[in-house]
């Protein structure tokens, strides 16, 4: 039976708790386990800010207690993510996920074990052995007192599931993958519009010219042959799967999943030691999709945030270096079109058998249901029709590529060359790395598994009949590395950042990055500040400057008299800055996304009738450097401030962008909550600035302008002076809403503050509020 929930608020000191021997120590709760599988005792010490602090007696103990502590704080959020990733929410979900498992297995990792272990590192099994044995050994305990199972565990009414080692890195589908969903977006604008068209969706970079594959019939792509691809990426939505596919088709379609990282080198520091700042950005979740730890033991100190499924961190510090990430957009996957006929597929000039894989899923409240998984030699089957098989080719579904856990050999390198090294393994996602050490120098070097294709470009599906094959990889020293650049400064965007004499048809990466205005932002904010400091890189995170923004004001026509004139007089004054107090920023962006886009896409591709739904900003900014344009201009900036007026009221002085981009997390139960449990996992509505193009990323649908993406997880680096370090992880470290670290960190993100992110053994102590110590069984 679960506790009240009244009973659970101090998560420290509850006796309904009942979470062991609770003791003294220096005033500090503390609580005392005994755990099977542990070689020597340790202890985990939580700070004001949530931060676990693990000290352990062996380096691979340090993994054991990590798991333990991501089941203590975040049991429920793991559970979902093996659940979901294995293919197995209908045991706990019903019938209605049947599909969704299915999606799931076909994206397991099925390859050789052997190799897929050693792709990481010599050691990769042994630290997720000790990762997933701390993780049982907390479902042990809480299925044993169901008092300290997270609340969601009852209002779904089922138990936690153990882990396997081989569960860490056989779930590949929460990474960050490209670009399948592209290919297929560009068949179907092909089919009905032309191969043009296709460039007002996404600007090709570097310069390119795409061409239909020899083969391949653009218009014989089914709309919905990619549903299970997505159903297999896909969160779990609990209103049904149809809402998930939905969700995935927004995420898959959208340009504004990225990150910022960037490198300062000492001799353009106040600090005269190099700072490196990260802030990935994601879809925004309850609990988050990151979890800082610091993990102490035996050759190993190293402080961060990673996937808290995951053992060890992917962003973050250890004694000696520093190192953040953001995605490098590598063409990793294709879909392929196969002619069926007797059973099989046509593969050069043979008849092949598919390789069917029969499973069974087991049904919560109904009978187990049998699965036939079909794969080519490329990969799994997505879809069939009576004459055609579709399947996707994925590099992530290869040896080594468990979506991060290939940090757990870089973040316990010592030096550049030791960094470097532990990259050229690196498979997934394809990321962007900046480095720095306590010696002063910087780096930056782009790492992922880079697909060879010889005789097309991987933007269009193609033929699987064998004329079309990847001949293996490129090596990661095909990618560009910078060490001690002059300039003394480097960073990223997710955009395109290739050098001007890169190989690209030779080479061919990759043509689809986000637009350049986070980009740009960062690089010309960094070349202006020869005496850079961490304040300097704590506001360019949380900066609301709209470099589109700043490009389109500037191409506006000259205003004439008429309807669009308050319009036009409230824009030509603005700053350009998306702060939530801005009205110019509320009228910018209802102009931009609801009425200037829509006018543009039925200006130059009025036969899409839906089709095209958004257009490449570049594309925006070309158009208005056109007189064809200026009629859509004023047309639509009287509708925008039609709309703003209705919104807003009739007095632009009242008019706030915050007041319509809000951000409000929201648990994904809180429709099944009531009571007190309800009011504590529920967040409040803030208002936010910002855009998907303004360094501080608060991406939103232009339908109902809610803030959904943005970084949750926030790093700030004075390299070698540890405790100077800053971050953020809205709304809190905790996924169990008993706990006083579920939403603590909210507020303070949303007003744009920090917190500290300590190393030091004494700073530690000083901020310690609770403590646990687990002792081996039988110790």
């Amino acid at each position: 039976m679960f506790c009240k929930f009244e009973t659970l608020k101090s998560l420290a000191l509850s006796a309904c708790l009942n979470l062991g021997a609770v003791a003294a120590w220096s005033d500090i709760p503390t609580t005392t386990f005994k755990v099977a599988g542990l070689e020597q005792p340790a202890t985990i010490v939580v700070d004001t800010w949530g931060v676990a602090h693990i000290t352990a007696g062996t380096h691979y103990d340090a993994f054991f207690v990590q798991g333990f502590n991501a089941a203590r704080d975040r049991l429920w959020q793991i559970d979902l993510w093996r659940l979901r990733g294995l293919g197995q929410l209908s045991s706990v979900l019903g019938e209605g996920y049947v599909e969704q498992d299915k999606a799931a297995r076909l994206f397991l990792y099925r390859g050789d074990m052997y190799r897929e272990w050693l792709a990481y590192g010599s050691d990769a099994k042994r630290i997720a052995e000790a990762f997933t044995s701390g993780i049982n050994a907390y479902v042990e305990l809480a299925n044993a007192n169901p008092a300290r199972l997270p609340p969601e565990f009852g209002l779904l009414d089922y138990r936690p599931g153990k882990w396997a080692p081989s569960d860490v890195v056989r779930i590949r589908s929460n990474g960050l993958w490209r670009n399948v969903s592209t290919e297929v977006e560009r068949a179907r604008i092909a089919c009905r519009l032309g191969l043009e068209a296709t460039t007002l969706v996404k600007v090709l970079e570097p310069a390119w010219r795409a061409t239909i594959p020899e083969g391949l019939d653009v218009c014989a792509i089914p709309s919905d042959v990619l549903r299970l691809y997505l159903l297999a990426k896909a969160p779990v939505a609990f209103d049904g799967i149809e809402q998930a596919v939905a969700e995935q088709q927004y995420n898959e379609a959208r340009n504004d999943i990225g990150s910022n990282n960037w490198v300062v080198a000492p001799k353009r520091t106040a600090t005269g030691r190099p700072i490196l700042a990260d802030d990935p950005h994601r879809s925004h979740a309850v609990p988050s999709l990151r979890y800082m730890v610091h993990l102490t033991a035996p050759d190993l100190n190293v402080i961060g945030a990673g996937e808290p499924a995951l053992p060890g961190i992917s962003i973050g510090h250890n004694d000696k270096i520093a190192f953040g990430l953001t995605i490098f957009p590598i063409d990793q996957e294709d879909l392929y079109v196969y002619a069926k006929s007797n059973g099989g597929y046509h593969y050069r000039g043979h008849v092949v058998r598919f390789h069917t894989v029969r499973e069974t899923v087991a049904v919560r409240d109904g009978e187990v249901q049998t699965i036939d998984l079909k794969f080519t030699r490329h990969g799994p089957v997505v879809f069939e029709t009576a004459t055609q098989a579709f399947a996707v080719r994925a590099a992530w579904l290869g040896p080594g590529m468990s979506p991060y856990f290939g940090s757990v050999e870089y973040m316990r390198a010592q030096n550049w060359r030791e960094f470097l090294s532990a990259l050229n393994r690196w498979g997934a996602p394809s990321e962007n790395q900046v480095y720095a050490d306590i010696d002063g120098n910087i780096g930056y070097k782009p790492a992922g598994l880079f697909p060879k294709r010889h005789n097309w470009d991987g933007l269009l599906p193609v033929p699987g009949d064998g004329r079309y094959e990847w001949d293996g990889y490129f090596d990661m020293d095909t990618l560009p590395v910078e060490f001690n650049p002059a300039r003394g400064y480097t960073g990223t965007a997710n955009s395109m950042n290739l050098p001007p004499d890169y190989p690209i048809g030779k080479r061919r990466i990759g043509f689809e990055w986000s637009v350049p205005w986070r980009y740009l932002r960062l690089w010309e904010v960094l070349a202006g500040q020869p005496n850079h400091t961490l304040a300097d890189s704590l506001a360019l995170q949380r900066d609301y400057h709209s470099v589109l923004a700043r490009r389109v004001l500037e191409a506006l026509p000259e205003p004439q008299a008429g309807p669009a004139s308050p319009a036009y007089t409230l824009l030509r004054g603005w700053d350009a800055n998306l702060d939530p107090g801005s009205a110019p920023a509320a009228l910018f962006v209802l102009w931009y996304h609801r009425h200037l886009v829509p006018g543009l896409i039925d200006l130059l591709a009025p036969d899409a009738d839906g089709l095209i739904r958004n257009l490449d900003s570049l594309v925006v900014l070309e158009a208005l450097a056109k007189p064809m344009s200026r009629a859509i201009v004023e047309a639509t900036l009287i509708g925008a401030y039609s709309e703003a007026q209705a919104l807003l009221g009739s007095d632009p002085e009242l008019w706030a962008w915050g007041k319509l981009h809000r951000i409000e997390f929201r648990h994904p139960l809180l429709a099944r909550a009531d009571g007190s449990l309800l009011a504590a996992m529920r967040y409040p509505a803030l208002p936010r600035g910002g855009s998907a193009n303004t360094t501080n990323n608060t991406g939103f649908r232009a339908s109902d302008l809610s803030v959904r993406a943005g970084a949750s997880f926030r790093m700030v680096l004075d390299v070698g002076n540890w405790d100077a370090a800053r971050m953020t992880n809205a709304p809190g470290q905790s996924g169990d809403p008993r706990s006083p670290f579920y939403g603590d960190l909210l507020d303070g993100w949303a007003r744009e503050a920090s917190f500290p992110f300590l190393y030091s053994n004494a700073a530690v102590e000083r901020h310690a509020k609770l403590r646990f110590v687990l002792n081996p069984a039988g110790h």
